[in-house]
């Protein structure tokens, strides 16, 4: 990222509660009109971070500049930023329109200038019409969409967002992410959205900082942070991953020969990490790159029996368990369902193969 696209810098930021380290020594840029996700575990100093970037928390070392300017001794209120909280925070006593235009009061604006300012938010968040609405007359939905008009009517640089659909159901859950992104698209401001929800972040943002301990593990797109994990943690925490350990025995131009104990030989294409003869390695493949065989195929690489365990069905798709021997966990495998059917398409108990790619796998240094 140039000079010129970054929006947000954090330099070298650490927060300690007495001994307690939240957050450790942490550096990254964030773009102008990104929508950049902080995802992690509870505890792992995503929330901190958020908060000091909003003026809440002081860093205890480190300096967070926002187009450019230092915000060490800048108060919360006189910050670029406006934040969305995951209780909504909108006042019960006043209508959707007084909401909306709360923060705007204190600009003494014309009577119709901040009409027509609520009403093009009103259009922006799907919601007009709703101008006279108590928020006991709203869905969850629509008090944190009017929640989220009242922070961009102000014009903030940076909208900070702290788990801000955490209290919605799931399928209204969806929908708001798709919401939300769009809106982000269309106003344009850099938006920071702090989350313990994998799939909330692999959907909306543009950039995923993945934090651990309070420190940041990897940043990326969503489809490298889920495909091409750097380390074991962050493989661990973005959905579901099986690993096989083994011994690198041969590294042979785009191929990655590995002895794999009691599951044979393992195969693995070039890697980001590469490794050395005798190193100890893990293979990281997801259960969607699993193949499920019925039948023994001819002998090879990347080929393990087992026995089938419980089945997970989820409508649209099914997670098997399969028990290998030799392994010490479970191999999720996971199968769409292509056809309308009421049936399991393996028996538990049953013997299986499992077989994938030598590019459907991540090699991973073993922590």
């Amino acid at each position: 990222m140039t000079a010129s696209e970054t929006y947000i810098s954090i330099r070298g930021v650490g927060k300690s509660f007495g001994a307690f380290q939240a957050v450790d020594d942490v550096s990254f840029d964030i773009g102008r009109g990104e929508f950049f996700s902080l995802l992690g575990p509870s505890g792992c100093g995503k929330t901190t971070l958020l908060r000091m970037l909003a003026g809440f928390e002081q860093p205890s070392r480190g300096e967070i500049l926002i187009d450019g300017q230092p915000m060490s001794n800048v108060a919360p209120n006189r910050r670029p930023t406006n934040m969305v909280f995951q209780n909504y925070a909108i006042f019960p006593h006043l209508d959707v329109r007084a909401n909306i235009g709360y923060g705007l009061a204190r600009l003494r604006l014309p009577k119709s200038e901040l009409n027509a300012i609520v009403d093009q938010a009103l259009e922006t968040i799907k919601l007009p019409g709703y101008g006279s609405r108590r928020p006991d007359q709203l869905s969850g939905g629509q008090r944190q969409r009017v929640a989220l008009a009242r922070a961009l009517v102000c014009k903030p640089k940076v909208l900070l967002l702290d788990e801000p659909l955490g209290a919605l159901d799931k399928k209204l859950r969806e929908e708001m992410q798709l919401e939300l992104r769009q809106i982000q698209r269309q106003v344009g401001i850099t938006f920071v959205f702090v989350t313990h929800d994998q799939e909330e972040a692999l959907t909306m943002s543009d950039r995923i900082a993945i934090m651990a301990k309070g420190k940041v593990l990897q940043i990326d797109t969503a489809t490298r942070i889920y495909e091409t994990p750097n380390c074991r943690t962050v493989a661990e925490f973005i959905g579901t991953m099986n690993f096989f350990d083994g011994v690198v025995k041969a590294v042979r131009g785009n191929e990655i020969e590995i002895d794999g104990g009691p599951l044979g030989t393992l195969l693995s294409g070039v890697s980001e990490h590469r490794p050395v003869t005798g190193e100890r390695v893990s293979l990281a493949v997801r259960p969607e790159k699993l193949r499920l065989l019925k039948s023994a195929p001819a002998p090879g690489p990347n080929m393990i029996a087992g026995r089938m365990g419980p089945e997970a069905y989820l409508g649209d798709r099914s997670h098997y368990y399969v028990e290998a021997a030799g392994h010490p966990r479970r191999i999720a495998v996971a199968t769409q369902k292509l056809t309308r059917s009421v049936e399991s398409c393996v028996d538990e108990g049953q013997g299986v193969w499992l077989n994938w790619t030598p590019e459907a796998c991540v090699l991973l240094p073993v922590s």
